[in-house]
């Protein structure tokens, strides 16, 4: 029989919680928030930016379109497969690593993730001070530090307010896109652009990467936030809510930035937010503008900050074996990372576009192995069946190291090497491929393949059910 357990009749607006489990009692939300976050999260600039490149880096309208919306397919399953599993773990994604890496291993991964959230939200906070510096009349130094203090304070507020700001920027996105895409189009023919071909492998997988990559990066803190949904929420509708969410949205913005890329060319690369800006024209209708642009970097980059303490929460509590942190502790983690993308981002806002290419496709090489072993252990190996309270314990059943996973993590990007062509790094295979970068598929099929091989031989530390911690009205284990 059922037991009920009681829910907290309304949750509070400041997040007290942090990596700890979330007990029944205090899961709420819907599967309409998790679309509308992640929808309303992929309706901005930067996502702009990314599909624009399709076509500055040398691709067509038709092809580029193509390849982002293959890669949003792709890059997308493996989002949506992380955030299902959000609400039966009740648990920030990052920490689930433990199980493949051990206690003290995940801390390879998550270091990595922690680069990922300063970069992305580093050149998030670029555009977003262009906007502000334009809406506020200040110099971009100043709107930086401005948009950077919102971001702490959202942050420190939490998961509700995080999804607030996703409906909200849902519903702004949309009204601002349709008004974008009428003024781009307005006086140029949708079919002449869309005749414009000349298909190149090279080309085509670059728009598959670019796209790809965007959604696969992703991957380690799209649970932290379906992780308060009620255990008995589906997975399947988890996953649909969360992949329908973010591949729509990115794909909406990604559409606009090709268009924008080609009708033009010179005038948007580098110059992105001012040329939206200007399909406004001016006065009250620019100003819109603007506070559209900087209210979607808000959103995103707040995802990033969030993610960023929950990871190096997890970083600091893993040689400790705490479950959780005190709101002093996570203040501080919040002004550290915060701090420290504000400072790339004032240092380096000069010349963004072309380093914030190269970091988005090398990322690729360091974020796939571990997506592959992540969902393959969840799904194939240990099927759900994990000890969470032995993930706060480096002497429990997933031990301080696991070297199976960290060998096969290593192999993974180690494997991609030879196939990278970034401006960052290019790999010795390249030049025979064509100059193809097919690196990310490399890295998503190997270490799956040979982490699920390597991981069966060893099912001895997986429990027969999953172990959840005690909480009221329950027992340790599956809830009866």
């Amino acid at each position: 029989m059922a037991t009920s357990i009681p829910r907290a009749a309304t949750p509070s607006l400041i997040e007290r919680r942090s990596i700890d489990y979330i007990p029944e009692a205090e899961r709420h939300g819907s599967l309409v928030s998790q679309f509308t976050l992640w929808f309303g999260a992929n309706l901005q600039v930067t996502a702009v930016v990314t599909g624009a490149l399709a076509v500055v880096l040398g691709g067509d309208v038709f092809w580029s379109l193509i390849g982002l919306l293959v890669g949003q397919m792709i890059g997308g399953t493996v989002m949506a497969l992380h955030g299902a599993q959000g609400p039966q773990l009740g648990l920030p994604q990052m920490i689930s690593s433990r199980v493949q890496f051990g206690v003290y291993g995940a801390i390879i991964p998550l270091t990595l993730v922690c680069v990922m959230y300063v970069g992305f939200s580093a050149g998030g906070t670029v555009l977003a001070g262009q906007a502000i510096g334009q809406l506020l009349h200040v110099e971009n130094t100043m709107a930086i530090v401005i948009f950077a203090g919102l971001i702490a304070l959202l942050t420190a507020l939490g998961y509700r307010t995080i999804h607030a700001m996703g409906r909200m920027s849902s519903i702004v996105g949309v009204l601002a896109f349709l008004y974008l895409f009428a003024s781009l189009l307005h006086g140029h023919d949708i079919g002449v652009l869309l005749n414009n071909r000349h298909f190149t492998l090279g080309s085509f997988l670059l728009a598959v990467s670019l796209s790809a990559s965007w959604q696969i990066a992703y991957g380690p803190y799209v649970a932290d936030y379906s992780r308060y949904l009620p255990r008995a929420t589906s997975a399947l509708k988890t996953f649909w809510a969360v992949g329908l969410g973010s591949v729509i949205g990115a794909q909406v913005s990604m559409v606009f930035g090709v268009f924008a890329a080609a009708l033009a060319g010179n005038r948007f690369a580098g110059h992105e937010v001012s040329f939206i800006v200007g399909l406004g024209a001016s006065g009250m209708l620019a100003a819109v503008l603007y506070f559209t642009i900087a209210l979607g970097k808000l959103t995103i980059t707040t995802l990033n900050a969030y993610g960023s303490v929950m990871s190096v929460a997890t970083i600091m509590t893993g040689f400790g074996g705490q479950r959780s942190i005190s709101s002093r502790t996570r203040l501080v983690f919040i002004f550290l990372m915060v701090g420290a993308s504000t400072g790339l981002a004032l240092a380096g806002h000069h010349a963004f576009l072309k380093e914030f290419t190269a970091f988005l496709l090398f990322l690729l090489a360091f974020f796939t192995p571990w997506s592959a072993i992540n969902l393959v252990d969840y799904y194939f190996v240990t099927r759900e069946r994990y000890d969470v309270p032995a993930l706060f314990d480096p002497h429990g059943r997933y031990g301080r190291w696991n070297m199976t996973g960290i060998a096969v993590y290593a192999f993974g990007v180690l494997i991609q090497m030879p196939f990278i062509a970034t401006s960052f790094y290019t790999g010795g295979l390249v030049e025979a491929l064509g100059g193809v970068d097919i690196s990310w598929i490399v890295g998503l099929a190997a270490p799956a393949l040979l982490y699920y091989f390597a991981a069966r031989a060893k099912r001895a530390d997986i429990p027969e059910q999953m172990i959840l911690p005690h909480e009221l009205g329950g027992v340790d284990g599956v809830r009866q």
